[in-house]
């Protein structure tokens, strides 16, 4: 914490060796989150570009007690939907994925590429059925009913087969599987069935 003290202190004075620090710190795994929300390198670097010189533009108006990764993420969440306005309906972030993000964003111990790389290797552990009925529902937004009648199986099965899925996820994720989810798939699309 002390050193995201001095860390901001040293923005707000405008010193360089701290947004170089800041960048040093910050730049891949925002890259990471940006690419995973736009499934494009390019786009996904000029995100990030752009929430860094926004953070030194603005870097008078910073508070001196906030998480700053915290805030990185989320400025980097508001600038993907300030690209996508023009023209590109995007479905907006649910509160719950606001804190279930914010509760990754302060895991310290590992990095976001590793906790990804774990949730995806367990996704790919999950027997197939279950795997696939998951990544229908998650990865393409399918309904229930439209995941059974695509499979030809019952709802009750594929009800099944996801809660199959997020039990053994969430007892290998605990609870940050909703923020890692998020990050991997983008907040999971409500459908009407028709």
């Amino acid at each position: 914490m002390k050193d995201q003290q001095e860390l901001i202190t040293g923005l707000k004075k405008g010193d360089a060796k701290a947004y170089s620090k800041m960048v040093d710190l910050y730049h891949n795994m925002l890259c990471v989150y940006a690419y995973e929300l736009t499934n494009d390198r390019d786009t996904a670097q000029d995100i990030v570009q752009n929430v860094f010189v926004n953070i030194w533009r603005y870097r008078l108006k910073l508070k001196d007690q906030f998480l700053l990764k915290s805030y990185l993420y989320k400025s980097v969440y508001n600038e993907f939907l300030n690209q996508n306005r023009s023209g590109v309906y995007v479905v907006p972030l649910e509160k719950k994925y606001i804190d279930a993000l914010s509760s990754v964003v302060e895991e310290e111990n590992k990095s976001f590429d590793q906790l990804i790389k774990l949730v995806r290797k367990e996704i790919d552990n999950l027997p197939p059925k279950c795997r696939r009925t998951f990544l229908l529902s998650r990865q393409e937004g399918l309904s229930n009913k439209e995941i059974a009648d695509y499979l030809n199986l019952s709802t009750k099965s594929v009800e099944a087969h996801i809660t199959k899925a997020f039990s053994r996820l969430r007892t290998a994720m605990g609870d940050k599987l909703d923020g890692i989810l998020f990050m991997i798939f983008g907040p999971k699309r409500k459908l009407v069935d028709s």
